[in-house]
């Protein structure tokens, strides 16, 4: 008799891209009609979880918004200078798991700059991580390693970009 299978393992679309130069259909990737781990398919249901997380004001909605442009602004650059070689930028956005990383992993309120213009700089800081990780590095995916590192100068960002205190003139505190 012929074997049913339940399901079939396979490379993700990152791991087809990085090692075999095949680019996986934006609109698969969207949908989640495409293989991958959890969290890294159907960008549509992330985004509504991170709609409906910014509506109960539980994050802050400047980071995965700086990690997703600077994503999108920075591939497509390299898109431009080199389209044979570096993929485009919707797919950078919609595969792996950048999506699921700026959503959900990167708005730690504990590991997140607390001002408004440090969660844009952490956001980009990120976003151009996972760029260089993903294009140059060993491995397929660098969205973990981004926030990690990320997270590690976020303090940093915080006392760098300090709000003035309430009532104080500019340069006396």
């Amino acid at each position: 008799t012929t074997p049913v299978y339940d399901a079939v393992s396979g490379a993700t679309p990152l791991a087809k891209w990085k090692f075999d130069g095949d680019v996986t259909v934006v609109s698969d990737l969207v949908m989640g009609l495409t293989s991958g781990s959890t969290g890294e398919t159907s960008a549509i249901l992330i985004v509504l979880g991170g709609l409906y997380l910014f509506a109960r004001n539980v994050i802050n909605w400047r980071i995965p918004v700086s990690i997703l442009a600077t994503v999108f602004a920075l591939s497509g650059v390299f898109h431009l200078i080199d389209a044979a070689t570096y993929p485009g930028p919707l797919f950078m956005l919609f595969a792996g798991s950048v999506m699921l990383g700026a959503v959900f992993m990167a708005t730690d309120p504990v590991a997140s700059p607390v001002t408004n213009k440090g969660c844009v700089l952490y956001g980009i800081l990120i976003g151009a991580l996972v760029v260089v990780i993903r294009l140059w590095g060993g491995l397929p995916e660098g969205v973990m390693y981004a926030i990690l590192l990320a997270n590690a100068v976020s303090p940093h960002i915080d006392s760098l970009i300090q709000p003035p205190v309430y009532g104080a003139k500019r340069g006396s505190t």
